[in-house]
């Protein structure tokens, strides 16, 4: 059984090819999925009903957005998150500094290891 069987992941990613993997991949490996959201006012109307557990945030968004404001939403709620990002740690706002990072491109093996790992969890796949 996988570490993210039955948890419910939001997904926060602006590009619809990128959410579509993305789901598939959680889906595989028994996660629920809950989204995902292009913008910041999408993603925090789904923090809000959609009660994820842990999320996965692409930095940069559309319209010239960036999920700060997300990140930030979920340090003050304790909601675990991994960002994913071709962008180095030290590069990231503060924001961002609560949450784990996983460098663009990256297998499923890796996204649930971060995953994981940002829940505590240690991965027996």
């Amino acid at each position: 059984m996988s570490a993210l069987q039955g948890l419910r992941i939001l997904i926060v990613e602006n590009d619809e090819m990128s959410a579509s993997l993305l789901e598939m991949q959680l889906t595989q490996s028994g996660a629920v999925v809950v989204g995902p959201a292009a913008s910041v006012a999408e993603a925090l109307r789904l923090l809000e009903e959609g009660a994820p557990q842990i999320v996965l945030l692409d930095y940069r968004l559309a319209h010239h957005e960036t999920s700060d404001p997300v990140a930030e939403a979920l340090t003050a709620r304790g909601i675990p998150f991994v960002v994913s990002t071709g962008m180095a740690r030290f590069q990231l706002p503060g924001a961002f500094r609560a949450g784990g990072v996983l460098t663009k491109p990256y297998l499923t093996s890796e996204l649930n290891e971060a995953l994981s790992a940002a829940l505590g969890h240690s991965v027996a796949s």
